[in-house]
């Protein structure tokens, strides 16, 4: 059985025809006489477009499908939307945008899909019960997918001119429902909740409710991250949803947020202070403390554990495992579950109400007021005084 290898393939010479000669994907391409420069010129040239092309034939096929599209897409998808190493929600969410493409035209032609068909995969997406807002961003996923083919002509630029035209789904216009704003949440409900989650992830709430950073911020806050120099502490992310913008984020940590850090900053300087495996080692250790049965009876500490789990705890908190943490605690609290970016609102919303929008948008790292707007709810207290006094 041959050696599969990576290597890139060789300039050769057809002895009959005193050719050059490059083989791609099982394709022979001449390139000219043997040695000239013409010839190697060739060779880079079709080279260079193969590897660009992840390794894949180069040009328009009638017979390239869907679902071969899609494929050849994901290679370049999986190094594009990474981030720190790891997979960003982008690929999920192309995941779930693509899959209706794919069950419903995986065999057909890819330059024969166009605006009805594209409308079709909409539809279904409605079916499904979607929300508009998420039907509208996966359709524009699907458009890149095809954007991608015609720069890697794989498919003619008709095909991307054609879909241009489906607008999106405007609102009140469809059947597909709409999503709730994201509202703050009630302090009274976050200390209910807090109370009923692990110390960790009861710190995390704090400092989140605190600061009015993003859910990740939380996540991914290292020692080496924060200046301790003055008496209000900044802390500059190494990774944020707008450096690649050029953007630079600063969060300010007041004395309430400082004290919540101090337990955590005795550590690594390269690790984070909100570690899984930490929160799980505590648990664990109160659990030994309260046991009732003689330790030279029964269980040996750590002999009924699993030798190779399926899940360890990590080195740091993703969003999702966030989010599930407090919703856990919401649930043994008897509380409606709530999400860790409603606290970001909460914050913002106080912020607005005492130092006004510009503190907010400060606060919450924001280029331009109205998106602040979108987190700090305005304060309809202020509407009902003054009605009072001039209505």
């Amino acid at each position: 059985m041959p050696r599969l290898t990576r290597q890139t393939p060789k300039y050769r010479k057809h002895k009959a025809s005193d050719q050059a000669f490059v083989e791609l994907s099982g394709h022979r391409h001449y390139l000219g006489p043997h040695g000239s420069k013409t010839s190697h010129r060739e060779y880079d040239r079709l080279v260079s477009e193969w590897l660009a092309n992840n390794r894949q034939p180069v040009g328009q096929s009638d017979d390239l499908t869907i679902a071969e599209l899609i494929v050849q897409y994901w290679q370049d998808a999986r190094k594009l939307y990474v981030k720190d190493g790891r997979p960003t929600g982008e690929q999920a969410a192309l995941k779930a945008a693509l899959k209706p493409v794919k069950e419903l035209y995986g065999r057909h032609p890819a330059a024969e899909f166009g605006p009805l068909a594209l409308e079709v995969v909409r539809n279904r997406m409605v079916a499904i019960g979607w929300a508009r807002g998420n039907i509208n961003r996966s359709i524009d996923r699907v458009k890149r997918l095809f954007r991608w083919g015609v720069r890697k002509q794989l498919i003619p630029p008709a095909v991307i001119q054609a879909l241009e035209t489906v607008p999106g789904l405007r609102r009140g216009h469809s059947e597909a429902h709409e999503t709730a704003p994201i509202m703050p949440v009630e302090d009274a409900t976050v200390e209910q909740t807090r109370e009923h989650l692990p110390d960790l992830v009861a710190d995390m709430v704090r400092f989140q409710r605190l600061t009015g950073c993003c859910p990740v911020e939380v996540c991914i806050l290292k020692p080496c991250d924060l200046d301790r120099s003055g008496d209000v502490w900044t802390y500059k992310p190494d990774s944020h949803k707008t450096e690649h913008h050029g953007r630079e984020r600063t969060i300010f940590i007041g004395p309430q947020a400082q004290e919540v850090l101090l337990r955590y900053l005795a550590r690594d300087p390269q690790s984070c202070c909100f570690r899984p495996c930490d929160s799980e080692a505590k648990r664990r250790a109160e659990n030994e403390a309260r046991r009732k049965t003689p330790r030279s009876c029964g269980n040996v500490r750590g002999s009924n554990r699993k030798r190779q789990p399926k899940h360890k705890p990590g080195e740091q908190y993703t969003t999702d495992s966030y989010r599930r943490a407090i919703h856990r605690g919401c649930d043994k609290a008897g509380v409606e579950r709530w999400s860790p970016n409603r606290l970001r609102h909460t914050a913002a919303t106080e912020v607005r109400r005492e130092f006004g929008l510009e503190a907010a948008q400060v606060i919450l790292g924001h280029s331009q007021a109205n998106v602040t707007q979108v987190y700090a709810e305005r304060d309809l207290a202020k509407g009902v005084e003054v009605a009072r006094r001039i209505g």
